[in-house]
Parts: structure tokens; sequence; C-alpha cells
């Protein structure tokens, strides 16, 4: 079986929702790829979403470096995604961005948990999360991404 990593996005999906759409998909753990794991909406902010997934048996983890730094995550509010896409390509090829890339594929090779990768964007393509999951199949080329 080939190695597999979920996608999410929480624009359209309440706590209870999120946590559902996870637990149907058989994830185990979840990892916040924003930049600042903060949210206004209530339980989506790193201490709480981290709580309410542990109650259900789902890791969750914080990943800094596969965040969106501020000024590259200004070209995906402002509907520039296209842009957005090739800043934060090179960026996380470069330093921290390529270590955190390179661990996750290994961990994914190494039979992980089942891992989704979460952000606001509720559509994957045009959130940076594609972009992470097309550099991890140059990686891992056999790779299954699936899109919660």
């Amino acid at each position: 079986m080939p190695p597999t990593i979920w996608t999410i996005g929480y624009e359209a999906l309440l706590p209870p929702a999120l946590v559902n759409e996870l637990l149907h998909a058989g994830v185990k753990r979840l990892i916040d790829v924003r930049y600042r794991p903060q949210s206004r909406r209530a339980g989506m902010s790193k201490t709480r979403l981290g709580e309410l997934l542990g109650e259900h048996g789902i890791a969750y983890e914080h990943r800094r470096a596969l965040g969106t730094p501020p000024d590259i995550r200004w070209f995906y509010k402002n509907r520039q995604e296209a842009e957005g896409a090739a800043l934060f390509a090179t960026h996380i090829e470069e330093d921290d961005g390529a270590a955190a890339l390179n661990e996750l594929a290994a961990e994914l090779r190494a039979d992980a948990p089942p891992t989704a990768l979460l952000c606001l964007e509720a559509d994957p393509a045009v959130c940076h999360r594609r972009t992470i999951t097309d550099h991890l199949t140059t990686r891992i080329p056999d790779l299954r991404v699936i899109d919660l």
C-alpha cells in the first residue's frame, strides 16, 4: 500500500465537524501547517484544537516551518494564489522548510500513523498545503494525497 497523506481546511467547519471528517477518514495524527496556529474561530487555535483532537485519539502537532510566512500569505489573502504558491515553493525548499519537508517525507515512508495536514483554506487548490503535497510527491513518488 502506498503512503498516504490527507489534507483538510477548516474554513467551512466547526471543531466537531473537523473531528468527524478526520475520524471518518481514519486519521490518527494532524499536522497543523499554519504559520501561526491561532484562529478567531472558537476551538481552532493550537491549544484548544490539540485538546479536542486528543479526546478523540488524534495526535496534534504544529509545524511552523511548513506554514506560510506573513509576507507570502499576503498573496493568498489577496487572491494572487499563483504568485503565493511560487514564493512558497521557493520558501519550502530552503533551510527550515526543506528540513521540515524532508522530515515529514521520512516519517511518511516509515509507516507513520494516518496523517492529515491542516490549514484554514477550504479549497486545497488555492492553499499552500497543495504546494507542500506537491513537494512531498517529488520525495515520495507513490504518495497518495487525499483532500477532505
